[in-house]
């Protein structure tokens, strides 16, 4: 309380109180509520500064997710790899498992070549167990001849692999090389059937697209005559939708779909020569490498 002033003899008639501060109690008693407010305000400043350290800790992860980005295909690649890989080794056995999924990223990484010699930028392979592996990209060219180029460079690439097995089982004699080199031939000769997607469906395109419905005849055929295999039945499902979606789009005859398929008869009989060659190298390539298990080299036991 502020100090009373009297003047001199006399008593005061009354007393006259010092003004008080602004939002201070005349009688030095906390102003009601003033507690309460310093807590809320307390509060909503720790959500604030809580709010703000998780920022900056998101920020920190979100620039080291940035930095680890361009090793993300790396991850993507390895850790389906070895999906497969585990996949395979069920019914095959861990060594012929792992080396034929190496035959598999050798086979796709002619197609990353074929797209960057494009200019088309692709994905790292991706392995999918029982169905092989595939990559992924914007385009597979700008025309028709370009496609074929893309897709005849994964059979070529992927049959000098299984060749480079084949030599080697050869000087070493091992039996496991010579059935893995065999059936990297028979994947990359299973690839090269005239239907899309597979990569004989490519090639196809730049000499006559007509070849897809010959393509997908074939596979029909096969499921019939291995109905209980699911993986043939997935394949010619979405071949079916493919060549329907491919023979849609032709039908159009716009001037882009036009330009897409116009390929020079120079370079049509160039593709057909390389695609009846890589057909005739691998079918010699599966004979040369067969094992006989009459010969008692059963592949179950290699």
């Amino acid at each position: 309380m502020a100090p009373v002033s009297v003047a001199p003899g006399a008593y005061p008639s009354h007393t006259q109180l010092a003004p008080a501060h602004p939002g201070e109690n005349p009688f030095g008693e906390q102003p009601r509520g003033a507690a309460p407010v310093r807590n809320i305000r307390k509060r909503i400043g720790s959500v604030l500064a809580a709010i703000g350290a998780l920022i900056a800790k998101f920020g920190v992860a979100l620039k080291a997710l940035l930095v680890a980005l361009p090793n993300l295909k790396l991850f993507v690649t390895a850790g389906t790899a070895l999906v497969s890989v585990a996949a395979y080794s069920i019914f095959f056995g861990w060594w012929f498992a792992a080396g034929f999924v190496v035959l598999l990223f050798v086979h796709e990484m002619g197609h990353v070549i074929a797209l960057r010699r494009e200019g088309i930028g692709a994905s790292a392979p991706m392995f999918i167990p029982f169905m092989g592996a595939a990559i992924f990209a914007k385009s597979l060219g700008d025309n028709a001849l370009a496609e074929a180029r893309v897709g005849l460079a994964g059979p070529i690439l992927g049959s000098l692999g299984a060749a480079a097995v084949a030599v080697v089982g050869e000087l070493t004699g091992s039996s496991l090389l010579i059935a893995l080199a065999y059936f990297g031939f028979f994947i990359n000769l299973f690839n090269l059937l005239p239907v899309v997607p597979l990569d004989g469906g490519r090639a196809a395109a730049a000499m006559s697209p007509w070849m897809w419905f010959a393509g997908l005849g074939v596979l029909v055929a096969l499921v019939f005559l291995d109905p209980g295999n699911p993986i043939l039945l997935i394949i010619v499902l979405f071949a079916a939708f493919q060549t329907y979606h491919r023979w849609q789009q032709r039908k159009t005859r716009s001037l882009e779909q036009a330009a897409y398929y116009r390929v020079a008869p120079r370079h049509r009989l160039l593709v057909f020569a390389v695609y009846v060659g890589l057909i005739a190298l691998l079918v010699f390539g599966m004979h040369e490498t067969h094992i006989l298990t009459s010969g008692g080299h059963s592949f179950g036991s290699i």
